[in-house]
């Protein structure tokens, strides 16, 4: 079977950053520090990858490099068969970008003017902007938004509104970051869903870091994770966490304080009055374990809390697991 068109390849690709500081109180010296270290990947056009680390593992240099921002140095980068740091305007046309916490609106416009602008700045034709603005506005809830100025929207609003910007131009790459933060449940919801929709109908390649694993197992079939600017893993998210071992916690509140809950694959960690915790493999169902908890305790509630990134990347490191896997 041929090989999926690549629409994002990465080879050996580094970047170091050359920065000053202090040696002494009148002296300065330069030193390179290395960002991303001889990384390398390809996804598929139409795969949706989750990339995935702690702060300061390289992510964004990483998105900044396949954006155009920074110029890589070392290695073979492309995009849509485009060379993003020589060719960024060509390129722009070709993908979507949402920066977490740092919008592209304009910030004193109401969304409807920003995305206004957004059209003329790409030259989308109006019947494929209307027609992209109204899908947009009606999955993502942005009706009662559209005269609002961006300044006047919460985080979480804004989030929406941005990713409806960088979709208007139908980009065949979208790299997303952070795209459910400050969001509650029921927007996540519609978030994710919209984008499973956008993925399945066009062929949208998609690019995810975030730290809610969540949107990964929602959205993801494949998942990488960096850190220290190397590539620690690539494959599914099942086999990521039992690489790292992690866990995830039943978080169970009881009628009564009762002693320590005993059921079969997971264990009790903690227990405060009425509510206990108890840890079981990430890569475990929750439902056989709910169901046996549900049967033999007075449950009034509970909550199954994700294991965060970092814990599970350390793991990984304290396993020295992370050489045996399939990287690149």
């Amino acid at each position: 079977m041929a090989e999926a068109e690549a629409v994002i390849e990465l080879a050996d690709v580094e970047k170091v950053f050359r920065v000053r500081r202090r040696a002494g109180r009148l002296r300065r010296v330069r030193e390179d520090v290395r960002a991303v270290r001889g990384i390398s990947f390809r996804v598929a056009r139409g795969e949706m990858v989750g990339y995935i680390g702690p702060n300061g593992a390289g992510k964004s240099t990483t998105i900044k490099m396949l954006t155009g921002i920074l110029t890589p140095s070392g290695g073979r980068l492309r995009v849509a068969g485009i060379d993003p740091s020589r060719e960024r305007t060509r390129l722009a046309r070709r993908i979507g970008v949402v920066f977490g916490q740092r919008t592209t609106l304009w910030w004193d416009l109401p969304l409807r003017d920003s995305y206004a602008l957004v059209r003329r700045m790409y030259r989308v034709p109006e019947a494929r902007f209307r027609e992209n603005l109204d899908r947009c506005v009606e999955l993502l809830d942005l009706e009662p938004l559209l005269d609002v100025p961006v300044r006047q929207l919460s985080l979480g609003q804004r989030m929406r509104g941005d990713i409806a910007a960088a979709l208007l131009h139908d980009p065949e790459v979208l790299y997303l970051d952070e795209p459910t933060i400050g969001l509650d449940v029921i927007s996540k919801a519609k978030v994710r869903g919209f984008l499973r929709d956008l993925n399945a109908e066009r062929r949208t390649t998609v690019l995810l870091t975030t730290h809610d694993l969540t949107d990964i197992e929602q959205l993801c079939s494949r998942v990488m994770v960096i850190d220290h600017g190397r590539l620690m893993y690539d494959g599914a998210l099942a086999g990521l966490h039992q690489v790292g071992e992690s866990e995830r916690t039943l978080v169970v509140d009881l009628e009564r304080e009762l002693p320590p809950i005993e059921v079969a694959g997971a264990r009790t960690v903690r227990v405060e009055g009425p509510r206990q915790w108890l840890a079981f493999p990430a890569s475990a169902s929750a439902a056989p374990l709910v169901a046996a908890v549900a049967e033999g305790y007075p449950l009034v509630d509970l909550s199954v809390r994700e294991p965060d990134i970092e814990d599970v990347i350390a793991r990984m490191y304290a396993l020295g697991s992370a050489g045996a896997e399939k990287v690149g």
